[in-house]
């Protein structure tokens, strides 16, 4: 049993005892803080916006949440099941003061978490994370009184508000996507994308949808992490069906990832580079991922002799170093594109409708889009960790190793050897070493990572 607290959320496995794992009595007492963090903050009545994925667990968790908070006098607006940016919209929307995703996102379905937003539907700072755990760790609530507890409403309108914020964009080309005749295969690990993804779909236009795994059940039928070993059956499925192109997300729909028409990859880490392609060519501007992403971005924004920022892994870091250099586009290698036009977070329902408007207007194959971008392969291994290792150790002891050639240390240790490059980094999410390598082709950079690999476990 796991459980994790840290400034960007609480996640956990479901079941086992107090503290070791994500109880009741523990997502009670993160709500708990969550709720008096903001009442510290805010003064009046207080809103919180509340969704959640299609996870096994999600019906009781969110019971669970809500019921905290209107224990605190807060009112709650529960979208049920619904998606990670959807949420992020509504928060403004509803003039909120807060939001909870209930989502692990990629995390398997023994799995869930709660996810904090702040009144701009963004994830909270770490400094203001920082403040929710010390509140929870001290047990520092006053609840409500009888008179003057929280209400509750069930809205299920944000599923078209989202989707017609999506086609309000002036760069999603509803009439292109519409006369490209595009037929589409949408895996949505039976969670909520199995909802959003296909409505959003039709809203454009697209009239042929294969719908894979779109039950939002919760029960996954593949690992939800969209990676190429995992996409097997919407590979199959589209060539069976003669498809352009499949999409699939992940189990809140923060990320995206494109299989080409003949079932071979189109890599999650190109989905932001060909919406930043779209993006620049028709709004030039600054671009962002974070150091774990693919240089093709860099390669495509310097081209156009335009700004590229890398910045530390974590979408609160993309967003602040988008915002500091006023990029049109951004986001992070893993599927994540964070469109400014819209909002601050990541949204698959943006980044299809983007990628389908950049297809439609280049009027070429998925596969032949692809191979238009400068090619580069990532390497996305992981170490597991025990109690006793000490992960800080082992990554100053890889940058030591290293000091000869160029070492990052913003966040982890990134190590840059002519054109490759390695990012070790200890998850905030899970108890792993995260080990991403990059160069121009899979044998290159698997041998690059194995080889770190191999250091590491000698210093274990």
């Amino acid at each position: 049993m796991t459980l994790i607290k840290s400034i960007s959320g609480i996640r956990g496995t479901i079941g086992g005892n107090v503290g070791e794992a994500l109880t009741p009595v523990d997502a009670v007492r993160f709500a708990a803080a969550y709720g008096t963090w903001l009442k510290e903050n805010n003064s009046g009545r207080l809103k919180v916006v509340i969704g959640r994925d299609a996870r096994i667990s999600g019906q009781m968790i969110a019971d669970l949440v809500i019921s905290t908070l209107v224990g605190l006098g807060i009112d709650v607006v529960n979208l049920n099941l619904s998606t990670t940016p959807t949420v992020e919209v509504a928060v403004p929307m509803e003039n909120a003061h807060g939001g909870i995703i209930l989502t692990a996102s990629h995390n398997p379905k023994q799995w869930n978490a709660l996810k904090l937003l702040n009144s701009k539907g963004e994830f909270i700072s770490g400094e203001e994370g920082a403040r929710v755990l010390e509140i929870a760790e001290a047990d520092a609530f006053s609840f409500a009184e009888v008179d003057d507890l929280g209400s509750v409403t069930n809205d299920a309108t944000y599923l078209q508000k989202h989707i017609d914020a999506v086609l309000a964009l002036p760069l999603v080309d509803k009439k292109a996507i519409e006369a490209a005749n595009f037929s589409v295969v949408v895996d949505a690990v039976n969670s909520t994308g199995g909802i959003f993804v296909p409505a959003l779909l039709e809203t454009l236009g697209v009239k042929k949808i294969t719908r894979l795994y779109c039950e939002p059940t919760g029960h996954f039928p593949h690992n939800p992490e969209p990676l190429p070993e995992h996409l097997t059956d919407l590979a199959e499925k589209i060539k069976e069906v003669s498809a352009d192109l499949g999409i699939t997300v992940d189990p809140d729909v923060d990320r995206l990832a494109m299989v080409c028409e003949d079932g071979s990859m189109f890599g999650e880490e190109y989905t932001l580079v060909a919406v930043a392609d779209y993006v620049l060519t028709h709004t030039p501007g600054a671009t962002v991922s974070n150091l774990s992403s693919t240089r093709a971005l860099r390669d495509v924004t310097e081209a156009r002799g335009l700004l590229y920022t890398a910045a530390a892994v974590g979408e609160v870091n993309v967003v602040k170093a988008m915002k500091d250099s006023n990029a049109v586009i951004g986001g992070e290698g893993n599927g994540g594109v964070i469109y400014p036009e819209s909002h601050y977070g990541r949204d698959a329902l943006v980044g299809i409708a983007l990628f389908l408007s950049h297809l439609a207007h280049k009027k070429m194959t998925v596969s032949q889009l692809r191979d238009s971008y400068p090619k580069y392969t990532i390497s996305k291994n992981k170490i597991e960790l025990t109690p006793e290792i000490d992960v800080d150790a082992i990554l100053h002891g890889m940058a030591e190793k290293y000091a000869s050639e160029e070492v990052d240390t913003t966040d982890g240790v990134k190590i840059y050897v002519g054109k490759e490059w390695v990012h070790l980094r200890k998850s905030n999410t899970e108890p792993i070493i995260r080990i991403y390598s990059e160069s121009e082709n899979e044998a290159k950079a698997n041998q690059l990572a194995e080889k770190i690999i191999t250091e590491i476990r000698a210093m274990i």
